[in-house]
This record gives structure tokens, sequence and C-alpha cells, in this order.
């Protein structure tokens, strides 16, 4: 029986005994639990109440023995009752005499009579066919339940035919439909493709035929595009048609549907050589008056190939590609297709057309630059740096990477300080490893169960993350939500960081494995083998090239990229397994106690906090889980593959999305998640004029490093003990400033309520730093133990001015002084003559005791305190520790160590030396600045000027900024007296350093405060004041010394500031061809709706969206100084390479071996001089000018558009007039870099 009717039947109980004449019988402990009327208050003997009390349960006794008969002759199947223990009636004699129950009671006990008779018959026979009458009822009602409930989930069947709006369209697919074999699929496309539908405005088919129009998409379309490509990926093709039908027979969401999506369903169509279904889409582009595109012909051809289709129906739609001004040939060379797709085309366009020849592959292209032409001359002398391995040696570590970045991930032994295996400790681990298989499988089934559920959404027409979860098995997203657990730290991460995370690694993670099954890994080792010839130190090639022209002679290009998923795809998917995470995992409230004794806890938990007057949610660890962690204390750490250094040579860079790792996507251009106009760009770009970029991220990519172990032991003791924050090693969570403990008296002052709340959030925020701080030296310290006995390498991309970076987040030398210093080249190098004297001028620089003199005496310092350096290097920790008031310590301790293995040698000059030693530019900023504007005055300032000493530009400008101080406070100004004595080469360097990359003056003045602020006698009370004034003294000072800087810096400004309010953000080419555009445009958001919470998250970095003229004018002259700063470093890069040097570098800061300094020096000027030889201006402007004046799509259309149109191009034509400043002085100046 159902609990519904046995509630029914508890009730009408309820109902017979309140009405059996005997009310007030109270129902006693362990008796059924119904009402038995009110309770009161009697003044009856207690052997009357016990009389009572035993004739209501004979009553009671008699009616649930009926009651049981009844029920068992109905065969009811399942039945609850709760058990009833009655108190047996005393027996004769018992206790204080004999009481006779009822007679009705006693044939009830008895059960002599086989049914109850009288009233208790007659109402339970009533309450028989209510009983029934209500079961069939409920029957009924659950029947259509139920089967509606099947009906909902049961698949609907997908559809394939749509539902047109053109009349003359749906008549022709009825007829192909209905029709009779002499009227097939061929005469349906036929007719789509001579349709005579309404043409669109000349501005929808621009809009249409622009290339850029997918940058315009909403985020919804965004978001359904990439399901259709999604459901090819993962076989769904049918799932995506369905889909697009629905979408296209709904008017309101036809809206939604661009040419992109039905050429996406058309192209899977073709693969499987559905004709049918292809003609269907084909049919729903006309009819939603899209004009078909290369990609659209491209899939019929192709699906035409493949079927191997008549000639009068591939002649048909040729004949149609004609009238719609498309060319075959570009079907070959504009439409990104695979080469087996391609062979389709040709197969069905040479049956209607026998003498089409594809046209032939372009000749490689050679760069043209004439900074570049000594780079990729074929004759010169050629001496191509080799690496120091052999091939077999170099054949293992390609496995070793290949096998990392299969598995994804990369386990490191922790550095942090080894915990003591208690028995807390074991049985914390035990508690963790149980813990981690239950949430593993109450994962798999919660992804199971949300794959069928949004199945089922997809199937009624709604585009949902199905196909997303389809791309990896459950087992890796239940691997990688259990990483994405382990890795969140204890104040949690907000819930749209973790989103994008999991949502990028899903991708990078699909992306490794679609090459699995595509057999392209097989490729890779037998091309990557072969590429190894030219690296490897024991084999030759028959002619020496660039390691990108090498792998190019090869084979053929590869084949198309998958394009990255939008943000809006990134951010659903991943906080849709966020939320799983949250739902799912979940842990006993006391992890020590035996399982089940106390109840379960989320895991995580979903808080609200505020960052920076924003209110943001944010995924929290519960403490418990924290605390189990803590006592666990585990030994490892899991990093993605693509965060640690490469264990063999990185792929070299061919294109916009083919280089670094091996499997791994990477960026060529690095840029905010979601932002395409930089790849549009480089994509656009003649494949030529990257070369040079190329190159130069390969070569610095094909560095070889290992671990200085020296420096490492060393850097370990101390981050073992209590660290040492002056040496740049955090310290332990233990030494973080503790709050005030205790409670607040009751008559405690709100004044001091208020200074203990500050010094509460004092205390917070520096634990948080703490943590911070420590938490990225033992990822770095982690990284470099495990790498300690092996090479490895990094690779290398750029920013969108061309500025390079190591792709390994933690471990690379763009670090701090601390993460120099533990890396060395892996290749050694013997001093030869003057190597030592560069390592003793090298050490010098690094302490940073002599900046202001020759380069002599600071070989003469280095020679007098020598013993210092030996003790520094023998006794690091318990010497003198000279080494320790250096401006870099740990890198004066790594030369010093070099230093004396070098003295001690019989011969210094066959050291091998595997230190790099730096040259560093001088003010690098305001030296391209002058040589730009030839400013003679500002070139001296900087060391383009041969001069017996260096010169200091930071104490140049601290010197004028005195003689105003000076003048000002003989004229009585307060402030001016005040800052006596205070004004120094510190106070003014880092706003001179940052003004020549565009600081404001209220930029400057917080940097100015927050040096005086260092200073413990300076009147703290004038901070404001002084600040305000120093920081218009500094750029006035700038402005007397560097005045065509100024020019130049308002040119580039003002410039930028028109092109911005014409709306467009601006672009230039550097000097060696790189596109470069900036990516600052007015916030557009994309919001994430349901769930948790919905998620918010800007988006001001595409060319879609109107430019942010206050961002473009000010970043506009940093950006491009930055450029020219890098072309420089290119330029330097290559040039070196082809002498056989090793070189990197941090971007203005170049490293080299100790024996190569000469020739790197001579190189970076002879290339200075080279690059700024060139029109940089005036290639600027007339750039600028054919961009954003002679563009018809900036044509103005109003009067006051037509006069900012004429005030942009007499701005950008403006050149500033430059000096008279002879660039040849540059080559002749020792201290251009030093």
């Amino acid at each position: 029986m159902s609990a519904l009717r046995w509630g029914c039947g508890a009730a009408g109980l309820g109902r017979v005994l309140r009405s059996c004449g005997r009310r007030g019988l109270p129902a006693e402990e362990g008796t059924l639990g119904v009402s038995l009327g009110p309770r009161r208050s009697s003044s009856a003997s207690p052997r009357e109440q016990d009389l009572r009390k035993d004739w209501g349960h004979a009553e009671l006794l008699e009616v649930l023995q009926a009651r049981v008969r009844q029920l068992q002759a109905e065969s009811v199947s399942e039945v609850t009752v709760n058990k009833v223990d009655v108190a047996r009636l005393p027996e004769h004699g018992g206790g204080g005499g004999s009481v006779q129950p009822p007679r009705k009671a006693q044939e009830g006990a008895t059960g002599a009579a086989p049914l109850p008779s009288g009233r208790w018959a007659e109402k339970l026979h009533k309450e028989k066919q209510t009983q029934q009458k209500r079961k069939q009822r409920l029957e009924v009602k659950l029947q259509v339940r139920a089967q509606k409930l099947a009906q909902k989930l049961k698949p609907k069947p997908l559809r394939t035919e749509p539902q047109l709006v053109s009349r003359k369209l749906a008549d022709s697919l009825q007829c192909g439909v209905h029709g009779t074999p002499e009227s097939p699929s061929e005469k349906q496309l036929a007719q789509a493709l001579q349709a005579a539908l309404q043409k669109l405005s000349l501005k929808k088919e621009q809009a249409l035929a622009d290339r850029e129009a997918e940058a315009q998409l909403t985020g919804q379309q965004q978001t359904l595009l990439a399901f259709f490509e999604c459901c090819l990926l993962t076989d769904h093709l049918r799932l995506a048609h369905h889909v697009l039908v629905a979408h296209h027979g709904s008017p309101r969401k036809q809206q939604l549907l661009t040419l992109a999506m039905y050429n996406t369903v058309m192209l899977g169509w073709a693969r499987q050589g559905s004709f049918k279904e292809l003609v269907y889409v084909f049919i729903m582009v006309k009819d939603a008056g899209f004009t078909p595109d290369l990609l659209s012909y491209a899939a019929a051809l192709q699906c035409m190939g493949r079927l191997d289709q008549d000639t009068r129906t591939i002649q048909r739609c040729l004949q149609q590609m004609a009238r719609d001004k498309l060319q075959l040939a570009d079907l070959f060379t504009a439409v990104p297709l695979s080469e087996e797709e391609r062979a389709e085309i040709l197969r069905a366009i040479v049956k209607a057309r026998p003498t089409f020849r594809p046209p032939p592959p372009p000749p490689p292209q050679v760069n043209t630059s004439t900074l570049l032409r000594e780079v990729y001359a074929k004759d010169g002398p050629v001496s191509y740096p080799k690496l120091p391995l052999p091939l077999k040696t170099l054949q293992d570590l390609f496995q070793q990477q290949l096998r990392a970045e299969l598995t994804t991930t990369v386990d490191v032994e922790s550095v942090d300080k080894a915990a003591v295996l208690t028995e807390e400790t074991v049985h914390a681990r035990n508690t963790l490893k149980n813990l981690r298989d239950q949430w593993e499988a109450a994962l798999h089934q919660a992804l199971q169960e949300t794959k069928a559920r949004l199945a089922r959404q997809a199937h009624e027409g709604r585009p949902t993350l199905y196909p997303f979860l389809c791309l990896l098995s459950e087992r890796e997203f239940v691997r990688l939500l259990m990483q994405t657990l382990q890795a969140l730290p204890a104040q949690g991460e907000s819930l749209i960081a973790v989103a994008h995370e999991l949502g990028r690694r899903t991708f990078s993670r699909h992306m490794v494995q679609k090459q699995q099954l595509n057999s392209q890994v097989q490729a890779l080792e037998r091309r990557y083998t072969q590429y190894l010839h030219l690296l490897a130190s024991d084999t030759q090639v028959a002619e020496p090239s660039l390691p990108r022209q090498y792998w190019e002679a090869l084979g053929p290009l590869e084949a198309p990229q998958e394009k990255p998923w939008p943000v809006p795809v990134l951010l659903q998917l991943g906080k849709h397994l966020a939320e799983l995470l949250v739902q799912t995992v979940q842990m006993p409230r006391s992890p020590t106690k035996p399982p089940g004794s106390c109840g379960l806890i989320p895991v995580l938990y979903h808080v609200y906090s505020f960052r920076s007057f924003r209110q943001i949610g944010i995924l929290k660890p519960h403490p418990a889980f924290v605390q189990l962690l803590a006592t666990a204390a585990e030994p490892t750490l899991t990093f993605e593959a693509v965060d640690v250094p490469m264990l063999c040579p990185p792929l070299p860079w061919t294109s916009p999305h083919s280089g670094a790792f091996l499997l791994s996507p990477t960026k060529l251009m690095r840029a905010v998640e979601g932002t395409t106009q930089h790849q549009r760009l480089l994509e656009r770009c003649p494949p030529a004029e990257l070369h040079g970029a190329l190159d130069t991220l390969t070569q610095l990519g094909n560095c070889t490093w290992r671990v200085n172990g020296q420096v490492l032991d060393l850097v370990l003791e101390l981050f073992r003990d209590k660290g040492c924050s002056r040496l740049g090693v955090p310290p332990p969570p233990s030494e973080a400033p503790q709050p005030p403990e205790g409670r607040l008296p009751q008559d405690t002052s709100p004044a001091h309520k208020a200074e203990l709340r500050r010094e509460l959030a004092h205390c917070l925020k520096a634990a948080r730093e703490m943590h911070s701080l420590r938490t990225d030296a033992l990822y770095r310290l982690s990284l470099a133990h495990h790498l300690r006995h092996r090479v490895f390498w990094l690779p290398h991309n750029m920013d969108f001015r061309g500025r390079t970076y190591p792709c390994p987040p933690h471990f690379n030398h763009l670090g701090s002084d601390l993460a120099r210093a533990l890396l060395e080249f892996a290749e050694g190098r013997p001093l030869g003559p003057h190597g030592l004297d560069w390592l003793k001028i090298h050490l010098v620089n690094l302490t940073g005791f002599k900046k202001r003199v020759t380069l002599r005496a600071r070989l003469a310092f280095a020679n007098e305190v020598m013993d210092d350096i030996l003790d520094s290097a023998d006794q690091p920790m318990a010497g003198r520790k000279w080494w320790m008031e250096a401006d870099e310590p740990w890198q004066a301790l790594a030369c010093c160590m070099e230093i004396a293995r070098a003295v001690r040698t019989p011969n210094p000059a066959t050291y091998i030396s595997h230190l790099p030693v730096h040259q560093d530019g001088s003010c690098n900023g305001l030296q391209h600045y002058a040589a730009l504007g030839r400013d003679s005055v500002g070139a001296a300032s900087v060391n383009l000027t041969p001069l017996d000493l260096p010169q200091d530009v930071y104490s140049e400008v601290a010197a004028q900024v005195e003689v105003f101080r000076r003048q000002d406070a003989e004229q009585g100004l307060r402030v001016a007296q005040v800052l006596e004595g205070f004004i120094d080469r510190k106070v003014v360097k880092q706003t001179v350093m940052t003004v020549v990359y565009g600081v404001t003056r209220y930029g400057g003045r917080l940097q100015i405060e927050r040096r005086l602020r260092e200073l413990s006698d300076f009147p703290q009370e004038f901070l404001w004041e002084a600040s305000h004034y120093l920081v218009r003294q500094v750029f006035s000072s700038l402005q007397e010394m560097f005045s065509s800087t100024r020019a130049i810096q308002h040119w580039l400004t003002e410039s930028a500031r028109l092109i911005s309010q014409a709306g467009s953000a601006v672009e230039w080419v550097t000097p060696l061809g790189i596109p470069i555009i900036q990516p600052y445009h007015q916030d557009t958001k994309v919001t994430v709706r349901g769930g948790l919470q919905s998620i918010t998250c800007n988006q001001a970095k595409d060319s879609s969206q109107k430019p942010n003229t206050q961002k473009q004018k000010n970043g506009f002259p940093p950006n491009f100084i930055h450029s020219l700063d890098s072309s420089h470093m290119m330029l330097t890069a290559l040039h070196c390479y082809r002498k056989g040097l090793t070189f990197v570098s941090v971007h203005d800061c170049f490293w080299t071996h100790a024996a190569d300094i000469a020739i790197m020096n001579q190189v970076c000027r002879e290339q200075f001089v080279s690059m700024h030889s060139q029109p940089i201006l005036q290639d600027l402007s007339s750039f600028l000018v054919k961009r954003f004046c002679s563009n018809p799509s900036f044509q103005p259309q109003r009067v006051t558009q037509n006069a900012e149109m004429a005030k942009l191009k007499k701005t950008l034509q403006s050149v500033p007039e430059t000096g008279n400043f002879d660039l040849e002085h540059v080559k002749r100046s020792t201290y251009f870099f030093s």
C-alpha cells in the first residue's frame, strides 16, 4: 500500500477513535501516535482510571486486528505499519482484582470471529470503498504522470528538414522530399542556388563580407557558434543540425544565426558525404538571406567530390560561384581546410572542368627588410650555435617532454620543510586518500547525470554544454576537478577566476587529446627527430640554416588550428564544472572520527566578499579541509605541463599559432583571454614580415639552461628556516604579525576600537602578502630542485608590443634577483683573455657600489676587494657576508663563486664559465627618444655620446631639481625650504625612469611620496605638498633637458587622441614588421547567469568595441618606445645567433657568456644605429595617414567629421623636427650598454 493510502487510513482510524464515546484517553509512550482528543483533568479514582485504560487498550486491539484482516484481504503488497505495543490485560486474580474486558475484545483477541460485526464493520466497509475509489483515482493520476515523464525523458527525434520562410524554397524542399526519383537533392540545390531572394542592404552585405564580422558577435552568438563547432568535434553533427533547424524555424532565434554557423554544420555534412542534409543547410542559408561564401561552396564541392556527384550538379555550383564573383583558386588559398579536404574539392572541380589546376604553392617568401638583410643573406660567414648535447640524448629528452604533455601535468616534490611522519600525519594522509576515492566516484556519477540532463535539453533544440562535456572522458574531467580542489588556496579564489581556469584547462587538454587521436603525435615524432639533426652537437646538415627554415623544409605546414573558445564559453563551462565540484564533494564534519559517526559538510562553500569596492563571489575550502591538508603535509606539488620548463628544445615558431610546446597550444602574441584583434592582425600579415620575430623567439627558446646548485642549497637552507626578507626569501606564515587576542573591555573607547580594527586589517593584509610571496617562492624553489640535475629550455612568446617573455611563469630569468641567481647557461665557454675581467666588472655592477666610475676603476675595485669576494664564495653564511650588501645580493654571490673558481684555476683563460654576464641599457627609453629626435643634449645625458665617465641621468635630474628648489627657497617658499637636503638620485629615479613610459603627474607624485615616506627624518606632515612640488620640478627638468623628447611625446599623444576619437584603436608596424594594435577599448560586460551566482566580466580588449580615448592617448608613447626597444633586442639577438653567440635578454638587459661580451656589445651598438638610421617617425606618419585618413571605412559622413578628419591628417603629418646628433657616436660609446 502506498504511504499516501496508509496515511488516509490512519486518519480514518483517528476519526473512529475520537467518536467511540471514551474521550480523553491519553496516548501512551509506545502507542500509535495519533490524536485521541484533548486531554482533560479527571476526578476518578486511580482504580477507575486503570480500568478505563484497560478498556481503551482492548478496544484499540480489536480495531487494529480488524484493520489488519481488511488489509490482508486486499492483497496489498507493501504495507508499512508501526509496531504497537499493547499492555496485556491482567490475568484472573492478578493484582488488585479481576477486571473482565468487553465481549468484543475477548472475541477479537481469540480470533473466533472471521470479520467484525456491527457498526465497526459498517464503518470499515465504507472506508474500504472510499479507499478503493481514492486508489483508482491515484492510479490514474500516477499513470498519466508516468506517461508524461516518460515522454519527457524520451529523446525527441532530431529534426532534419527545416522550416523555411521563402515560399519558393519551401516548395522546392517539399518537392525534393515528396517527389519522385527524378527530383532528387541535386534539383533542390540547383533551385537554392538560383533562388531570387530579397537583396540585403549594402551595409549588411558589407558586414557579411567583412572578414572581421566574427568579432562583432554577441556573447550569445559566440556561444552558439562554439556549440556547433564542438558538435563536429564530438561526432554530434545530427544534434548540431537539429539545433540549427530549431533556431532557423524561430523568427526570434534566427536573428542569432550567422553565416559561419550554417557553414560549420554544412562542413560537417560535407566531411561525412551526406548530400541531402548539406542541401538542407544550403537552402537555409539562402532562406535566411545570406549570400554563400567561399567556405559554403567549399563544403558543397567537397561533399560532391566524396560522393562522385554527376557533372551537371557540380557545373551548376561552379556557375553560381562565378555569379557570386568568387574565384575557384581562392578555395585552395583562402579557406582553412586540410589537405584531404582540398583533394576532394579538386576531385569535384576536375570532373566538371578537366583542365583546371589548383594554383601552385607560393615560393618560400623571403623577408625583404633592410634591417634583416644580413640575417637572411645566403653569402657571408655563418656559425649558428649547436646545442651542447648529442642526438641520442636529445631524442630521449623529447620522449620525456612528450610524455609530460600527454599527461598534461607534472608532479614535483615540494621543498617545504618536511613534516615528521607522526601517527597523526599518516592518519591524515590515509583519510585524504579515502576521501579522494569517494569524491572521484561521486564526481564521476554526477558528470554522467549532468551529461544525460544536458543531452535531453539539447534534443529540445537548446544549445547546451553537452558537446563540451563530451570532449574529455569523465575520468579526465574528474582528474581536472580534483587538481583544482587541491590547488585552491586557504583564503579562497574568486568564482570567475576558477571558472576561467577550468575552461582554459579543458580546452588545452582537448587540444592535446585531439592531436593524439588524429595520429599527429606520431607525425610529430618523425619530424622532430629529423629536426634534431640541425641542433645536436654530433650531427651535421648539408646547409646551415635557421631552425624555422629547417623545420619548414621538412614538409608542408600543419593542418589548420582550432580556434580558441570565446570567453563566454570558457566561463560557462568552467562555472558549470566548479558548481559541480561544490555540490558533489563532501567530507565528515570531524575527519578524525570513524566514518559514518558524524554528519557530512561541503568541502567548498560559496561566499561573497568585497574587493576594491566590488562584491565578488568566492569559493573557499572549509577550514576542516584546510586543516586536514596541513596535517597531512603532502610532499608533492602538481603543475600544468605548460607551467614547467621544457625538457627538450621547443618547436620553432613558424606561424602565429605554431611553436613552443610540443602539443599544448601556445599563442605567439600573448593577450587577455578573449582578445582576437592581435591574432587577426598577425594572420593577415604576410608571413615573411613575421620572420624576424619568429626567428628571435625560436632563438631565445633554444638557449639551454641549468640550475646553480650551490646557490639553490643556500636559499633552501634559509627558506626552510625562517626566511630572510632582506635577501628576498619570504618567511613562513608563522612569522606573520599576529593580531591582538582576547576580548575588549566593555568600556573600550570608539577610538581605541578603530585603532584595533586598523591593526587587525594590517595584520591580515600582511599575512595575505606573506602567503602569496611564500607560495611564489615555494613554486620557484620546488621547480629548481626538480630540475637540479637536468638541462631545460624556456620557450618564449611576446606581448602586443613585441616584448618577449618566457612561457613558464614560475621559474625563469625574468624574475627577481633570487630567480636569476638560480639560473646559469648549460653550455659553458672558456673565459679567454678578457672573460675574467668582465666577470669582475659584472660583479661590481651587481653591487651598485661604483655606478659613476669607469670600467677600469670598477675592475680595480674588484681586485681591491678580492678577499671579500673569496670569503663570500667560501663562507657565504658564516664569513664577512660582503655579498649581502649588494643591490642584487644573490646574483652577486653567484658571481663571487664563479670568480673564485676561475682565479683558483691554473689558467683562468681556460676556465669553462656558465655564468651569464649582463649589459644593461642606460635609461633605455630616453635613449630611444634621444635617437629619434637627434637630441644632442639628451643623447649625452643617456650615454649615446662617447665620454670618459658614464653619465647618470637620474643624478642630473636631481641636480637640476635642486637648482629649482634653491631658487624657490630663497624666495621664501616653505615647501622648498623643508626639502633642503632630501633631494637625491633615489627620490627622483623612479619618476624619471617611468616618465618616458607615460607616467602622469599623478602617478609621479605617488612615486615620490613613497620615496619621501621611506626617509625617517622627513617631516611626514609635508608629504603631499612636497611630492606635489617635486613632481612639477622633475617634469620641468626633463622638459629642459630633453626638449625633443617632450615634443615627440606630445605628437604621439595628440595623434592617438584624434585617432581614438575618430572611433579606432591606434595601430602601427614596428621596424621589424610586427603589426601592433593597442587593446584599450570601452568595457563591455559578459554575463553567465544561473547556478551559484551570475558572473560578469568586463571585456575591453577588442576592436569591435569603442576605443578608450584616455588609455589610447596615454598608452601610445610608452608602447611605441617599447616596440622600438623590442625591435632593437630582436636585431641584436638575430645577429648574435648568426655569429654563434648564446644570447638571452630581459627587455633592455642583454645576457651572454663573459668571453663574448665584446662581440655582443659591438652588435648591440651597430643594430641600434642601423635601426634609428631608418626614418622611423616619417614611416609612422605615413602609415597612420594611410591607415586612418585614406581608408574608405574612415571616410567622414558629416561636415563636422570632415573637419575632424582634416585635423587628424594635419596632425599626423606634422612630424616633430629633429636635431643634428650624429648616430655614429653611439658605436664608440662605452657606456651606452654597460
